[in-house]
């Protein structure tokens, strides 16, 4: 009995380290194999590839983000197939939390990545940014608001063009057809944060460039009125009507333009029936067929200074002739908030907004209304709990504290010319 087991042990004790000794074999074999593989796939250009795009998305949260965004949730070629036109629309918000319109800026949140948000979100688009033609009207700047931007590019459409034998001809759809269309204003601004509204849709044809094509834009700068002399303002608002060289009335971007004449069509100064603890809401309205770099708030901060009758009416002469005065004083800029680019004005573009959604439209602009009055009600309330100030301490309308002594333009430090800031550029060459 003890002989049986002890043989009965041995075999199986034989059979395991057979098999162990076979599977330390294939273990052997598959290790060869492994590198095997391994050295010819580090050879690869395609995982090398690979390779760099882990390693640069470790630990890099921004680049992340920003590939995240760039890649919409649904594939842009299959929708690229679907029928488009080109269309234009016209954009209202409100700038206070956005670092300006353009997305170029790498800062968040800007109106434009907002708005490519909805349209990737509601699958209106139909190909990336160069595919669809996109342009824009203008570029304002953080804090600036819009209630007439235009943008246009292409975007899916409900309508199909057939031909003789009952197929679609084509993806682009003709400007007529308007019938049974997408309403682009509902579809968009269910979507859009509350401060961005898209106000109206036009068909406008291939051609068409929102930048290109844009005849004039219209600026309002709003501001309280309180002692300002609005007649002088008035008067040397009227010296921006024609073309002149706006070198000293904007920021300088010598790198880029090279031409700083433009043409100004309308100067007016209007009052409101808004009031506050008896001041009077006011706005300057600037017409042109285009603007420079903060141009509009270097005018406004100049006619503020003659308001005050810190300036003479004949100051913006001697800033508009650029051989008399080849370099820019030194000035701050007016406040951005209060500027709002108004229009901007096309030939033949009518823009449509459907009866339900321009309801909606209202009722929304309303409550968003009803809303920062009551939030001017809270500042109000704090206002009136303050402790008097002293004596000696002026206070200015817009809430700045009254400088003592004002140092005339004319005689401030000066900025470099633009052809000071061209040879420093092309001594770096």
């Amino acid at each position: 009995m003890s002989n049986s087991t002890s043989e009965c042990g041995s075999d199986i004790g034989g059979s395991l380290i057979s098999q162990l000794q076979a599977l330390q074999n294939r273990v052997q074999e598959l290790e060869s194999e492994n590198a095997k593989l391994s050295s010819r796939l580090s050879k690869c250009f395609c995982h090398k590839g690979m390779e760099s795009r882990r390693k640069n998305t470790g630990g890099d949260k921004t680049r992340k983000k920003k590939t995240t965004e760039r890649n919409p949730g649904y594939n842009l070629t299959i929708m690229s197939h679907h029928p488009k036109r080109y269309v234009a629309l016209k954009v209202m918000y409100f700038g206070q939390r956005f670092y300006g319109f353009a997305s170029e800026a790498q800062m968040d949140p800007t109106v434009e990545s907002e708005i490519f948000k909805a349209l990737e979100k509601t699958r209106l688009l139909v190909g990336d940014r160069k595919e669809s033609q996109y342009s824009r009207c203008g570029r304002t700047d953080k804090g600036v608001s819009s209630v007439g931007q235009v943008i246009s590019l292409f975007l899916r459409s409900n309508l199909k063009e057939i031909d003789a034998n009952n197929k679609i001809s084509g993806e682009l759809i003709p400007e007529m057809q308007i019938e049974g269309e997408i309403d682009y204003v509902r579809v968009l601004n269910r979507v859009l944060p509350s401060d961005i509204r898209i106000l109206g849709w036009s068909p406008v044809s291939i051609d068409f460039s929102a930048r290109f094509s844009c005849l004039s834009r219209e600026y309002k700068y709003f501001f309280w009125r309180g002692n300002l002399n609005l007649p002088a303002m008035e008067n040397a608002g009227k010296k921006f009507i024609g073309e002149h060289d706006f070198r000293n009335f904007c920021k300088m971007d010598a790198a880029n333009v090279h031409n700083y004449r433009r043409r100004i069509t309308q100067f007016e100064i209007s009052s409101s029936n808004m009031r506050f603890e008896g001041d009077q809401l006011c706005a300057i309205k600037v017409k042109g067929s285009a603007f420079l770099w903060h141009q509009v708030r270097c005018m406004v901060a100049v006619l503020f200074m003659i308001g005050q009758g810190l300036e003479s009416v004949e100051v913006i002469d001697v800033l508009l002739d650029i051989e008399k005065t080849p370099r820019k004083p030194q000035y701050a800029m007016a406040p951005e908030i209060p500027l709002v680019l108004q229009s901007c004005e096309f030939e033949d573009v009518k823009f449509i907004c459907s009866s339900d959604s321009g309801q909606a439209l209202r009722i929304h602009l309303e409550n968003e209304g009803r809303a920062y009055q009551l939030q001017s009600a809270i500042f109000q309330e704090a206002a009136l709990s303050c402790l008097p100030l002293a004596n000696d301490q002026s206070l200015l309308n817009d809430g700045t504290i009254k400088v003592a002594s004002h140092i005339p333009l004319l005689s401030r430090p000066t900025e470099p010319s633009y052809e000071e800031r061209r040879a420093k550029l092309d001594s770096k060459r």
